[in-house]
């Protein structure tokens, strides 16, 4: 089985540290330092059972991997719409394309049902681009929960978690689905496939939309955040406005409530969001696949959302005034 992984990070790398004790034939596409060492190193994973390294094929130019059984996209949402023509050389007629990217993907409401089904969402495909050059048909959605950090290149270390969500937009649990599945979870991790992937989308989104603007707004970490009564009442708001759209889009919430979810967040401690993250470095921020999106849906369901609009308006400045690209 041939697997790309686009997008050699933090993320990436934990996989292709996984899949590369599999019988998969793992290409990651990387650019500079880090293709470099990758290339002339390998890579170095570091976890709780110490340090291995792998040897990989890794390149620069999609066209130099050709067409692939599955391309796991994991690189921050901001930077999908680069890579869409260029990841066409590694599509062939059956490829799927795995999205492993926080909040709302461009293909949410393609097989959703209902009076939005097929629907394009401008926040997050501006012109329906995406929706063309990655066609929906491709997509398999993937919900990532493992924390892990890209420690020098070449060098990645995992944090907690070994969890990725599969799921079909049409909740199916087609073959491409469950041989993906069984690729990963014989790599040693956790890759569940999914009957209704976009509730699990909105639970993670759910702290998402809520505690990385407002750590980009103020400079907390998590547990600051939610250990501030103030800021902890702005968040608790937020997740009531984004519950309500979520419940008129048909989600479940999985008898989850908001206190639950704020005190998942909180129990990370002295976490800096990657909003937060990008802010300081001046990268570009996942402003609106976390919550320009999120605002409209609103407006699509008729849902008013007064405390997102406006913590949107803010964040967008924040990263304006900072240097950020705003995507």
């Amino acid at each position: 089985m041939k697997v790309c992984i686009y997008g050699a990070g933090a993320i990436g790398g934990m996989l292709a540290a996984h899949l590369a004790k599999s019988k998969a034939d793992v290409t990651l596409i990387a650019r500079g330092a880090h293709l470099a060492a990758l290339q002339e190193k390998g890579l170095t994973y570091v976890s709780e059972a110490g340090e291995e390294s792998f040897k990989v094929n890794a390149v620069e130019r999609p066209a130099d991997a050709g067409p692939q059984d599955y391309v796991l996209v994991t690189l921050k949402a901001p930077g999908v719409a680069a890579i869409a023509e260029p990841m066409q050389a590694l599509l062939g007629p059956e490829t799927t394309v795995v999205t492993a990217q926080n909040g709302i993907p461009w293909w949410y409401f393609h097989r959703h049902g209902g009076p939005l089904d097929g629907r394009r969402l401008e926040s997050v495909d501006p012109g329906g681009r995406l929706w063309r050059l990655i066609p929906p048909e491709r997509c398999l959605g993937c919900v990532v929960y493992p924390s892990a950090e890209l420690e020098a290149p070449g060098r990645v270390r995992h944090g907690y978690g070994n969890r990725f969500m599969l799921g079909e937009p049409d909740g199916s649990k087609s073959a491409r689905a469950l041989a993906l599945s069984k690729l990963l979870n014989d790599s040693g991790l956790k890759a569940p496939v999914r009957p209704r992937i976009r509730d699990d989308i909105w639970v993670k989104l759910w702290g998402n939309l809520s505690f990385n603007p407002v750590s980009a707004l103020t400079g907390g970490t998590l547990a600051e955040i939610a250990g501030d009564p103030g800021t902890r009442a702005v968040i608790a708001r937020m997740m009531a406005e984004a519950e309500q759209v979520g419940t008129a889009l048909g989600v479940s919430f999985g008898g989850i409530d908001i206190e639950t979810r704020i005190g998942w967040a909180a129990d990370l401690g002295a976490h800096r969001t990657s909003m937060l993250q990008d802010l300081e470095l001046k990268r570009p921020m996942e402003i609106e696949a976390l919550l320009g999106v999120v605002v409209e849906l609103g407006d699509l369901t008729g849902i008013d959302t007064p405390l997102l609009d406006t913590i949107l308006s803010l964040v967008r400045q924040r990263a304006k005034l900072a240097g950020c690209a705003l995507s």
